[in-house]
């Protein structure tokens, strides 16, 4: 029992840090981010969640990968400079793209907040999965797994993990995940490039 919990650290809602977007255009709630003491332009990968309020241009991370899930709201249009245009809501898939690509957020009908997963291209690369409730088994092979439980309470190798609470497994790890039929959880798996 002990090894598992040696494994896990859980990061609960209370303690995670508020802070500006890096364009100063809103507020973000860092989850993690590596390594610990990273600014918003040196980070090998963080995990955030932001309230987009207005919309605007998001903020350009040169050389990093982005994955975005909505979490509340009625859903945001990413509008490329390239000319893409991708619709996003609660029932989308986390979007993956280059955070360097020119991008303006279009709020559909209000606010909404998003979960924001980043790695630094080259050095680290990320995969995010929503899993809804019920019982579930998830596997990493190599780096972390992060579980940002979004609603319910969940169970995760006998420790709790309420709304807003996230967990931190060391790979390699096969693990036991349960909630209630309310429940939401995000599954990232953040993988080293060596």
């Amino acid at each position: 029992m002990n090894s598992k919990d040696d494994s896990m650290r859980i990061i609960r809602a209370a303690d995670c840090k508020v802070m500006p977007w890096k364009n100063g255009g809103g507020t973000t709630t860092e989850i993690a981010v590596a390594p610990e003491s990273a600014s918003l332009g040196d980070f090998d990968w963080r995990i955030s969640m932001a309230h987009v309020g207005q919309d605007g241009p998001f903020s350009s991370f040169p050389g990093i990968d982005r994955t975005l899930s909505v979490l509340t709201g009625n859903g945001i249009r990413l509008a490329f400079g390239d000319g893409e245009t991708v619709a996003l809501d609660r029932a989308t898939e986390p979007f993956f793209f280059a955070a360097d690509r020119a991008v303006d957020g279009v709020l559909v009908d209000g606010a909404i907040d998003d979960l924001n997963v980043m790695s630094r291209r080259g050095a680290w690369s990320h995969s995010v999965e929503r899993l809804h409730g019920g019982a579930h088994e998830v596997s990493a092979e190599r780096g972390l797994l992060v579980l940002v439980a979004r609603q319910g309470d969940w169970q995760v190798n006998g420790a709790a993990l309420a709304a807003g609470d996230s967990a931190v497994l060391q790979a390699p790890i096969t693990t036991q995940l349960a909630a209630g039929n309310d429940g939401e959880l995000f599954v990232v798996k953040l993988t080293p490039a060596r």
